[in-house]
């Protein structure tokens, strides 16, 4: 890495979903999920940073009439450090991720077009998941800079969970360009001179299954998290809080979604809030507040899956998975205690939902299959609320450091049960896990 003493331009990639600053529209579909908050987030700390002269974010240009204009525009300033740069590839259509394999060697090469009109040449090329891997990784080949690599998700542990999910091979390489993905990534793990890690297991059980695993440097750094965008429950009631208008606004519009589905809403509040995907297994969430008569009567339930509009528009594994929801709701007759709402405000909605689950004394819960992660559970714990997680990734490692909720196997939904209605019988365990939440994430992950 660069030790020239001076302050560092650093170009960062991520080139596929739906990326602004102002508004992100996390859950909106499969490429638009926790990524796009990893990659904003960071840039805009970056560029708060002394040692960093400027942050340009590059993504791809959309102008597609099915999503916002503002991902039409080249540049999107955030600061005079900071800005999103777009550069068009593969067409103006927005289109899914596995698709635009063809088209990154076109974004390769306009990109250094634009280097050469800003006349500046970065000190490091950071690129996020394997697409923009690519990208970065042949930049930083070509001006012999270095070039760091964070995966997020890798595709030989992809390929083998849906092989486990009785997908047939060939289905995945065509529907995912698996075959492809995963050339790439031994390419770039032979060439990466640091990759950026959120955990230890990462490390071991995604990256070490790679032939070209033992070439790159590993740094573990998890991700951290606005704490006064994410302040405990209670700050709201000291006389001193001033709250903006919009987290006013926030605040009324999460309690009028959450009551029109409620017969009683001031019940204690289990919460999850994941994009509509299988491996987040939402349905074993479903099944495990739906078998259990206790934790019926003790509790409601919300599930913030994404943002939607018609199911039928949505892709194959979205809409499967909330038609599954509807129908395990009719199933087990949720009506009145299970809400499903169709959008929120991720910047400004999300942060009051996880004070009000805290402030009616409730849990958030992460079933996910399988976890990097799991940015939500450092919100939510931030705010006050216990978590109830899987055992695996970023959880494991997040309850183990903050010692704020139970760890659980995902596909045993007795235990996923049992795991909430502890903590919601317990007040002391409640007390407990919330105050070590709000204090430890302050300490080890701000």
């Amino acid at each position: 890495m660069p030790e020239t003493g001076k302050p560092l331009y650093i170009q960062m990639f991520s080139i596929h979903g739906l990326v602004r600053f102002e508004n992100p529209e996390l859950g909106r579909d499969a490429d638009t999920g926790g990524q796009v908050l990893y990659v904003t987030e960071l840039a805009k700390h970056l560029s708060s940073r002394d040692d960093i002269r400027r942050v340009d974010l590059f993504t791809r240009l959309v102008d597609d009439p099915r999503v916002s204009d503002d991902y039409a525009r080249p540049i999107e300033q955030y600061n005079d450090k900071c800005r999103i740069v777009r550069i068009q590839c593969g067409g103006k259509k927005y289109i899914r991720k596995e698709l635009l394999w063809p088209y990154l060697d076109e974004y390769i090469d306009k990109t250094i077009k634009f280097i050469k009109k800003e006349k500046e040449c970065p000190e490091v090329f950071h690129g996020h998941y394997p697409d923009a891997g690519y990208v970065a990784m042949n930049l930083a080949e070509l001006y012999d800079l270095p070039f760091v690599f964070t995966g997020h998700s890798m595709g030989i542990p992809k390929k083998q969970k849906l092989l486990n999910d009785g997908m047939k091979e060939s289905d995945i390489v065509k529907k995912y360009r698996i075959d492809v993905r995963i050339d790439t990534e031994e390419e770039i793990l032979k060439n990466a001179d640091l990759v950026v890690t959120s955990t230890n297991q990462e490390i071991t059980e995604q990256y070490g299954i790679y032939t070209n695993s033992e070439f790159p440097k590993y740094k573990v750094i998890p991700p951290g998290i606005d704490v006064e965008r994410f302040h405990p429950y209670y700050h709201d009631r000291l006389p001193e809080a001033e709250k903006t208008e919009f987290a006013k606004y926030a605040q009324a519009n999460m309690l009028a979604q959450l009551e029109r589905f409620f017969m009683y809403p001031d019940k204690p509040l289990i919460l999850a809030l994941s994009r509509p995907d299988k491996r987040k297994n939402i349905s074993g969430l479903i099944q495990a507040y739906g078998e259990d008569r206790e934790i019926r009567a003790m509790a409601n339930l919300a599930i913030f899956a994404g943002i939607r509009r018609d199911i039928n528009e949505m892709e194959e594994n979205e809409k499967d998975v909330l038609t599954r929801m509807l129908l395990m709701m009719d199933r087990y007759d949720l009506y009145g205690k299970m809400a499903i709402p169709k959008k929120h405000d991720p910047e400004y909605e999300v942060p009051e939902l996880y004070r009000i689950a805290a402030e009616k004394r409730g849990v958030f819960v992460n079933p996910a299959l399988t976890e990097p992660f799991g940015l939500t559970l450092l919100e939510a714990a931030a705010t006050g609320l216990p978590l109830v997680s899987t055992n695996d990734g970023g959880p494991r490692d997040i309850i183990g450091t903050c010692e704020n909720g139970i760890l659980i196997d995902p596909n045993n939904t007795a235990e996923i049960a049992d795991a909430i209605k502890k903590i919601l019988i317990d007040e002391q365990l409640w007390e407990d896990y919330s105050k070590k939440g709000i204090m430890n994430v302050r300490r080890y992950y701000t």
